[in-house]
């Protein structure tokens, strides 16, 4: 007998005593903590990402590539990585080497690019959470594991939600998610925080304002 069994069988048992037509209790969860506006949930958002040490910047459409350009002179990168279907409008403002997403790049050539630029698939307020789905604006999973440095730009409002159920509506579980809330950090039984140990170790979103 296998765990599966064992524990389907004590459910089994557990449930011998009970009616048959007894319905299932149904339990009722709350979707979102407290009531707040858009402008509210957009700045939660910005709260939590900092809380977490990601470096929040905002702006609107117009002075995004700008930004971009800045953030990644201000990073020192000779190199970016870009997914497939990333607006191009994003980087006319930098001159830095782009590096496509391709399938066939190592984890070395992955480990020499200085930073990366993603689109996002939704964010969540509450838990300070950007979400990735693979999507052609966001690339394969592993542009966003392996270099050093991670610019994402969030769309506000439209990809903003309050709560993680709210979230989860937003997206296909049959994709591969990404959940980041924060640059890569790990602490050891003394509490020392590390960062960069599987992930970047500089996250910086940018929330830009929709038209």
């Amino acid at each position: 007998m296998n765990s599966r069994e064992r524990i389907l069988g004590r459910v089994r048992r557990a449930l011998a005593d009970a009616p048959a037509d007894e319905a299932p209790i149904a339990r009722d969860y709350l979707r979102e903590h407290g009531r707040r506006t858009v402008a509210e949930t957009v700045e939660l958002l910005a709260e939590n990402l900092a809380d977490y040490r990601a470096l929040v910047h905002r702006t609107d459409a117009g002075g995004l590539a700008a930004l971009i350009a800045g953030l990644l002179e201000q990073h020192g990168s000779a190199s970016v990585l870009v997914p497939p279907g990333l607006d191009e409008e994003w980087l006319t403002a930098t001159g830095v080497r782009r590096v496509p997403d391709r399938a066939e790049s190592t984890p070395d050539e992955l480990d020499r690019v200085d930073s990366v630029v993603t689109a996002c698939a939704v964010a969540i307020a509450e838990t300070g959470t950007i979400v990735l789905d693979g999507s052609p604006d966001q690339g394969r999973r592993r542009i966003t594991l392996v270099p050093d440095h991670h610019i994402c730009v969030v769309r506000v409002p439209g990809q903003v939600v309050s709560s993680v159920p709210q979230g989860l509506e937003r997206l296909d579980p049959g994709r591969p998610l990404t959940w980041i809330s924060g640059p890569s950090a790990t602490s050891d039984i003394e509490l020392d925080r590390v960062e960069g140990v599987h992930g970047p170790r500089t996250l910086e979103v940018i929330l830009v304002g929709e038209d």
